[in-house]
């Protein structure tokens, strides 16, 4: 019974401190003493009240816009967004930082908590990237500026798992043409693939369904159409033999070259009739 009636006057006092706050908060919403505000601000921030803080943040830092306070004032705001959770106002706000005060002993940290947050934002690779793309532009940024930065290593660590993520995005893109059975579209769309990233883990993979795609567009095409295009398939298994001669895929892909040939020899004055390359 005494420790049941311990807890309820424990509950009570913690209730009513609770309320005297809010109602102290509430009349500090509404006073002019900025001073005070800034005080409380900091106040809430050390206790991790990032809401309360970054509200009477708001409120003055358009009072101290200009003063050294501001400074201190904004990067703070941008932390409170940032414990928040809110990376896309955290972003934001460190963006601005850096961009109002270059000169700020915090702008070093200001940008790689920048690109940190788009870092944050970025999505799984089946979604739109564009946070993606600027939160590697953004570490870019800063590895330039400070390269002696003890962040350095990590922005770069970053930037590769994102590029990776990308990476995953490109050959996800191109194999949907793939498998949706539009080979021309796949075609292409591997072969930016490889341009944008020619260390892709996928690149053997990649380089067999351009000769494969290349292969069944031929095969599927308009007699107009098949000469040209199975010459191209002919000049596909060549690079990827030339690449990767021991490939996982070798059988497949000589099936291909043995019947484009086959067909080809339909077609006289080729350029193929006496190929001797020894694959």
């Amino acid at each position: 019974m005494f420790k049941t009636a311990f807890v309820y006057r424990i509950s009570v006092i913690v209730t009513l401190l609770f309320f005297v706050s809010c109602s102290e908060y509430e009349k500090l919403l509404k006073s002019d003493d900025f001073q005070k505000k800034l005080e409380v601000a900091m106040e809430y921030f050390e206790d991790e009240d990032y809401v309360r803080s970054a509200t009477l943040i708001e409120q003055i830092l358009p009072v101290y816009r200009g003063t050294q306070r501001a400074a201190e004032l904004s990067f703070t705001l941008a932390y409170c967004y940032y414990h928040r959770g809110d990376f896309i106002l955290a972003a934001h706000y460190f963006d601005n930082f850096v961009r109002d005060f270059p000169n700020s002993e915090h702008v070093e940290e200001a940008a790689f908590m920048r690109a940190y947050c788009n870092y944050r934002l970025s999505p799984r690779p089946t979604l739109d990237q564009t946070t993606t793309y600027r939160a590697i532009d953004q570490f870019t940024l800063f590895i330039t500026r400070y390269p002696q930065s003890d962040k350095v290593d990590e922005a770069r660590s970053l930037i590769d798992e994102m590029r990776n993520k990308l990476l995953e995005k490109s050959f996800q893109s191109a194999r949907l043409y793939y498998d949706m059975d539009d080979y021309q579209a796949a075609i292409i769309a591997f072969r930016n693939s490889l341009i944008d990233f020619p260390e892709t883990r996928h690149r053997e993979e990649i380089m067999f369904l351009i000769l494969k795609s290349s292969f069944l567009l031929a095969d599927r095409s308009v007699p107009e159409r098949q000469l040209e295009r199975f010459e191209n398939t002919l000049e596909e298994y060549y690079a990827f033999i030339e690449e990767f001669p021991e490939s996982q895929y070798r059988n497949e892909a000589d099936n291909y070259l043995s019947r484009s040939l086959r067909i080809l020899d339909n077609y006289p004055s080729t350029g193929f009739d006496d190929i001797t390359q020894d694959y």
